[in-house]
């Protein structure tokens, strides 16, 4: 496993030194905490960011994060869920990618307009998720396994990311920003933590013009699809995400059927319909090919 920030990857790419030689005696903190359940922060506005120029014609360029989905993201695959090869990424594919981040991080998206903010925001999160994975050695098998401590299991809590002089973890880009900002639950359709159970990594970057339509297409997508919603042993069971966010669903199980509808064909509607609660759950395993 590699520990090195963006800035350093840029210039060194994978020669950051590996972790080696943990004490012996903190094996059973890892291991507890690669069994912790994991819980959702709050959404609670960073105002700082709380900001947008509405006549803004400011466009970012998104076209190398684009390159690089339609090189190694896999949407066709016969599960319904995208893959990404991780493994097939050479260095200086992995650079490539680390440079189009510095470059998002080089912008102050405050002078954006508000789809266009909107749109740094969610592709900046997904590239960061994926350059993580990329640090990791290749027999990572989940996410969680990219610790921001020792008894906090993921990636989520680590400030990566440095922007208009404030440092940023994904979990503040989520939680503080753009659940907060836009208070739009389908956000949770598009940013991807490069896992099974996660809605689809879109194969198309986001743009001010595309990100209605990109979310109300992943909406329906994940909420037709298993891992979303089916009936096990005459159960509803549900994606965990509905578990850990229903306050952005209306905060009780009505609410939240009335928003699984919205987006359900008839046939995951008849699923739902009979049910009054329902199971949760999710599989962290790495969207990576079978």
């Amino acid at each position: 496993m590699y520990n090195c920030g963006i800035s350093q990857f840029v210039a060194s790419a994978k020669t950051c030194l590996p972790i080696k030689g943990l004490i012996l005696g903190l094996s059973a903190l890892f291991m507890l905490s690669g069994n912790l359940t994991h819980a959702a922060p709050a959404s609670e506005l960073n105002a700082f960011w709380d900001d947008r120029e509405p006549e803004s014609k400011l466009r970012v360029d998104h076209s190398p994060w684009q390159t690089f989905l339609n090189k190694f993201l896999d949407d066709e695959h016969p599960s319904g869920i995208n893959r990404l090869d991780y493994w097939s990424v050479n260095n200086s594919e992995i650079r490539e990618l680390a440079q189009y981040i510095e470059y998002l991080q080089s912008l102050d998206p405050r002078q954006l307009a508000d789809q266009e903010q909107k749109a740094f925001w969610i592709n900046l999160y997904n590239a960061s998720t994926v350059y993580l994975v990329l640090q990791q050695d290749d027999d990572l098998r989940t996410i969680r396994k990219i610790r921001s401590g020792f008894l906090t299991a993921g990636p989520w809590q680590r400030e990566i990311l440095t922007i208009v002089r404030q440092d940023l973890s994904l979990d503040d880009i989520e939680h503080t920003i753009l659940r907060p900002i836009w208070k739009d639950n389908r956000i949770h359709y598009v940013v991807n933590c490069a896992s099974l159970g996660c809605p689809n990594l879109p194969k198309q970057v986001f743009t001010g013009e595309n990100t209605e339509q990109m979310l109300e297409t992943a909406a329906r997508e994940f909420i037709n699809h298993p891992r979303a919603v089916q009936e096990v042993n005459g159960r509803l069971q549900l994606s965990e995400i509905y578990k850990w966010y229903i306050d952005d669903f209306g905060g009780n199980f009505l609410s939240l059927k009335l928003h699984l509808n919205k987006y359900a064909s008839p046939e995951t509607a008849a699923v739902i319909a009979p049910y009054t609660r329902a199971d949760y759950e999710y599989d962290w395993s790495l969207n990576k090919p079978n």
